[in-house]
């Protein structure tokens, strides 16, 4: 095994509508997902999770323990005799809790195997299993952070961060890098430009992450492999301007600012699109955003590139997938379908792997999985190549683009400042910075 290439599979899954409703996703999400190790037959198997329980953690933890127990219990990972996993499910913890699940299963043909200790900076043999649940940060073979309060839309706190473990197998040295970025919370805002404020303060979290990574001298810094959920989105201005270009927009209110849409027309009267804070309905739906053309407004990638490796995308958008069994390929009418689930991997990452014979896909396309089809990668790993040096001209670039997001955000907050009012103390619904309350308009929702 030493002097072969390893086969290696990589799958994210924002699972969160899956602990929703057990009842009705959750055996037929299990059987896809086995089905794809059965036909892969991967070594070593890497699965990171996101919204692990659902929006109602408290209610869906049996759910969660009951997933597990199926999953190390499965006939299909019996010869995987190495097993380690990370669930965050310490919801109480505002400061903490990010619901993700880090899940790693190594076959017996693997002669060798460790795991970092971020801790005491060493490395540890694999063997047996050991399952950390509910709060794992002391856990030392992994680390975890939330994004900074302030990287936050509105400052609020929401379950977005990232869960790390850094692996040496079979002598090659890699990071796993479980991510889940900010969501779009409405399409209207989306729409005002490109990138949106909802694409800025994601990649400011990511940026943020990667150098985070290269400035840990403590640990050292290794290649790694960032897949989660990324909530990356199309250039939703783009996508509706394509679509609107002989249209009239109409706008539609009605007293709460939540039912605020905007209905484009074509001559005979009849609606087109409609575009509201949590909708987004073509007339078209379920053809429309299948086809080609969506691709190119597949951008907020596009400034990182220099730092992030992404083999070429050929599936159709991961999300938001209706979550009834009965349309398991039809798009929710809630948001402009996007490419939101990604693994992606550093220039040091990609001299890890073999060959471009690789398979980048979702798993379940003609099965109901939740709203969030998983997305995975498969491809063989070199070994024996200890830890491959970044060059340093990455480390100077994600530098320099998190000068540039940082600076950019505090011109945009000196700006803001010109809208605060005083105030001794806030009440239930005010954002708090340094005494003062900010006011927010609908686009920074």
């Amino acid at each position: 095994m030493s002097s072969e290439t390893l086969p290696i599979l990589l799958i994210t899954a924002n699972v969160g509508s899956v602990f929703e409703d057990p009842a009705k996703l959750l055996k037929t999400w299990v059987q896809e997902f086995m089905d794809v190790i059965k036909k892969l037959e991967p070594v070593f198997l890497a699965v990171h999770m996101q919204e692990v329980g659902g929006k109602t953690y408290e209610k869906s933890m049996e759910y969660v323990q009951e997933f597990i127990k199926i999953l190390c219990e499965a006939s299909e990972l019996a010869n995987y005799d190495r097993i380690r996993i990370y669930l965050d499910e310490d919801y109480q913890s505002a400061e903490h809790f990010t619901a993700l699940g880090n899940l790693y299963f190594a076959r017996n043909s693997i002669k060798s195997l460790k795991i970092w200790n971020f801790l005491i900076h060493e490395w540890e043999d694999v063997v047996g299993k050991s399952i950390h649940t509910g709060s794992i940060e002391s856990i030392p073979t992994k680390e975890k952070a939330k994004f900074p309060q302030n990287f936050f839309p509105e400052c609020k706190w929401s379950r977005k961060g990232f869960l790390r473990t850094r692996w040496d197998i079979e002598g090659s040295v890699m990071d796993f890098v479980n991510i889940h970025l900010f969501h779009d919370a409405s399409n209207l805002a989306a729409c005002e430009e490109f990138p949106s404020v909802y694409c800025k303060s994601r990649r400011r979290a990511l940026v943020h992450t990667l150098e985070r990574f290269e400035k840990d001298t403590a640990n050292s810094r290794a290649p790694y492999f960032v897949f989660g959920d990324f909530n990356f989105r199309c250039d939703t201005e783009g996508v509706v301007k394509k679509l609107t270009e002989a249209l009239t927009a109409h706008r539609v209110a009605n007293k709460s600012a939540d039912s605020v849409k905007v209905q484009y027309r074509d001559s005979e009267g009849q609606n087109v699109l409609t575009v509201g804070k949590k909708e987004f309905t073509h007339a078209d739906h379920q053809t429309q955003f299948k086809g080609e053309w969506l691709r190119k407004f597949d951008r907020e990638l596009d400034p990182l590139r220099e730092i992030l490796f992404e083999y070429p995308i050929a599936f159709p958008p991961s999300y938001p997938f209706e979550e009834d069994p009965e349309m398991p390929q039809n798009y929710m009418n809630s948001r402009c379908p996007g490419w939101c689930d990604r693994i992606l991997m550093s220039p040091a990452a990609k001299q890890l792997i073999a060959s471009e014979e690789i398979k980048y896909s979702l798993i379940g396309e003609d099965s109901c999985m939740g709203d969030h089809k998983p997305v995975y990668l498969q491809f063989d790993l070199k070994p024996n190549q200890g830890s491959v040096e970044s060059s340093g001209e990455i480390g100077e670039i994600i530098a320099a683009i998190n000068d540039m997001i940082e600076n950019e955000f505090a011109k945009q907050l000196d700006v803001k400042r010109h809208s605060y009012i005083q105030i001794n103390s806030g009440g239930d619904g005010d954002v708090l910075l340094n005494g003062q309350a900010m006011i927010f308009r609908e686009t920074t929702v």
